[in-house]
């Protein structure tokens, strides 16, 4: 084995297969501007040796893959630092998604926000029982990116628009209904798989199916009938309405949460998640959510989330405006609208 360690990235050979591990445990590994571009060259070099077969990424430690960007990113101020990250992690994210070899990646335990740009548009996606996806960015003032637009508005009916403005998650059974995941593989195998794809006599896509089984059954599945019916169309307080009037609890509970996040963001979010689905291709997605996240940077809400949630962490943001209603309908317009 011929092994390149780094102290946030192992980047190593391991038989057929180029490895690379995410390597910040304590913070689940959260994503560096550092840690993108190493990616991005590690991929590029082994795209053209011929003795690479296929490509592997996994996240160090028991918690998960990857917990997003790293957080110092957002906490800086320098908002022109953070865009330049996004704009480099957009185009590996779409890199990652042409990837001329198989690509596979490991999503057990958290993948979130840049943790799914990286392995959620791979060509062989594995989630295991302890699986957690999420673009909760709603939260934050921001919305769904590393092309989140693109995947949730791929997904099932409504399925998409729910998660995306409730910041919901999704379990193993959920991300291979919605289209985030390809294979089930309990987390008891992983390690007999790593060694099946380096070393294995079968192809890469043979090696994953011998190891794959039966997904769990998908909670958001059982959940259709009332999210397509409410979700449906572009007005978000018309939605809201139906989901409060809804008997189902569950829809009534969905209308609560999204009144906690910043209603700029869920109405945004929602009119971004609309114009995927008529561009309906990852990189034009990828365009429109660099865009969108050019007109969020330095506003009150995005300032505002990442204080509440990750600095003062006291869960309790004061969203300007504070209510849906209020929320500037033709700004969002031309935001989306804009080419």
């Amino acid at each position: 084995m011929n092994e390149h360690i780094e102290t946030d990235l192992i980047v190593r050979r391991t038989g057929r297969i180029l490895h690379i591990t995410l390597n910040r445990p304590r913070v689940i590994n959260a994503l560096t501007p550092e840690m993108s571009i190493a990616i991005e060259e590690a991929l590029i070099a082994a795209a053209d040796d011929d003795s690479v077969s296929g490509v592997l990424l996994d996240g160090a430690g028991e918690r998960g893959l990857c917990a997003g960007g790293d957080i110092n990113m957002s906490i800086s101020g320098d908002d022109d630092a953070l865009f330049q990250f996004w704009k480099q992690e957009y185009a590996l994210d779409l890199y990652i998604s042409r990837y001329p070899k198989p690509y596979i990646s490991i999503m057990d335990g958290i993948t979130m926000g840049g943790g799914i740009g990286i392995s959620a548009h791979a060509s062989h996606r594995v989630v295991t029982e302890r699986s957690r996806l999420a673009l909760p960015e709603v939260r934050i003032g921001f919305i769904p990116d590393v092309g989140g637009t693109h995947l949730l508005s791929q997904a099932p009916g409504e399925l998409g628009t729910h998660l995306a403005l409730t910041a919901g998650d999704l379990d193993a059974g959920d991300a291979l209904v919605c289209g985030f995941a390809d294979h089930y593989i309990p987390s008891e195998n992983l390690e007999d798989l790593k060694q099946a794809l380096a070393f294995g006599e079968g192809s890469i896509d043979e090696e994953i199916t011998r190891f794959a089984q039966p997904a769990p059954e998908s909670r958001l599945l059982g959940q259709r009938d009332w999210i397509d019916t409410s979700y449906a169309g572009d007005d978000l307080e018309a939605i809201l309405e139906r989901l409060d009037e809804h008997a189902d609890p569950e829809a009534r509970a969905a209308a609560a949460l999204i009144r906690q996040m910043s209603p700029t963001s869920v109405v945004l979010a929602l009119a971004a998640l609309r114009r995927a689905r008529e561009l309906n291709d990852l990189g034009e997605a990828l365009q429109l959510e660099l865009r969108l996240g050019e007109a969020l940077l330095g506003t009150f809400d995005m300032r505002e989330g990442v204080r509440a949630q990750i600095i003062d962490k006291d869960r309790n943001p004061q969203w300007r405006p504070a209510r849906i209603e209020d929320v500037d309908r033709d700004w969002i317009r031309s935001l989306v609208s804009a080419e």
